[in-house]
């Protein structure tokens, strides 16, 4: 089972090359986010037949995610729906049986950074509920929130940003907690290089001068099966890269 996570910065501006990717790597479940449209902007071209999607989005060309799911991956459709906390359409999942999978942009805090830690709070609430519940759960988005130093290029460190501040990675941890792990670091604890967002200047993506925003996040007994967890620099234009976890 493939599952793939990708902050798109614009949906319609990423159209093309969002289809030449997933016609190339067929991911089973995918998560995309920032879709910057309304669910009735949503290229036709995107609109794959052999997924189940929920298009979220507002009216204004702001934030936006969207799930999509294999339609032969489970006998059941899922269920579709968003968490009570859920803000300028940054988080839909959805129940396949036991299994929870969701797509998540986490406010990075510029605008409002009380917003953010209010978001995550909850954020960590509703997966030790899930887990609570016994449920098996893949949460995947820009998590805006670099986990440790090491997320971070060393030319890019900047004590007291926002996206790197303790109290944020303090409250990354309590998302994780026991009921979540995150994939590519338990899989490459020592890789430097697992970025996900490059700044638009200066060839910082060429370079991999960049910080670890989005990841895959699962269930313990999930993440045990995962084989690989890679970062796509070279698909697409969008200041981040697709990131595809690959399960046993």
């Amino acid at each position: 089972m493939k599952i793939a996570t990708w902050n798109v910065n614009g949906i319609r501006a990423r159209q093309a090359q969002l289809c030449e990717w997933l016609e190339r790597d067929r991911p089973d479940v995918v998560c995309l986010q920032e879709l910057k449209a309304s669910p009735e902007q949503i290229p036709e071209p995107c609109k794959l037949a052999d997924y189940h999607a929920y298009w979220h989005g507002g009216a204004k060309a702001y934030s936006g995610v969207s799930l999509h799911i294999r339609k032969d991956l489970f006998d059941a459709a899922p269920a579709f729906s968003h968490p009570d906390f859920d803000m300028e359409s940054r988080i839909v999942q959805a129940a396949c049986g036991n299994r929870v999978f969701a797509s998540v942009y986490v406010p990075n805090g510029g605008k409002d950074y009380q917003a953010k830690i209010d978001f995550m709070k909850r954020l960590a609430q509703w997966a030790k509920q899930l887990h609570g519940e016994g449920r098996e759960v893949v949460l995947c988005g820009d998590i805006n929130i670099t986990r440790t130093e090491m997320d971070v290029h060393p030319r890019e460190r900047k004590p007291g940003i926002i996206g790197q501040r303790p109290e944020e990675r303090a409250l990354f941890e309590d998302l994780l907690g026991g009921q979540l792990v995150d994939v590519a670091r338990t899989l490459e604890p020592d890789n430097a290089e697992l970025y996900t967002w490059w700044a638009p200047w200066r060839n910082m993506r060429a370079r991999n001068i960049g910080w670890r925003l989005d990841y895959v996040l699962a269930s313990p007994s999930l993440a045990a099966r995962a084989t690989a967890c890679t970062i796509l620099r070279e698909v697409g234009t969008s200041d981040h890269g697709p990131v595809v976890a690959t399960f046993a």
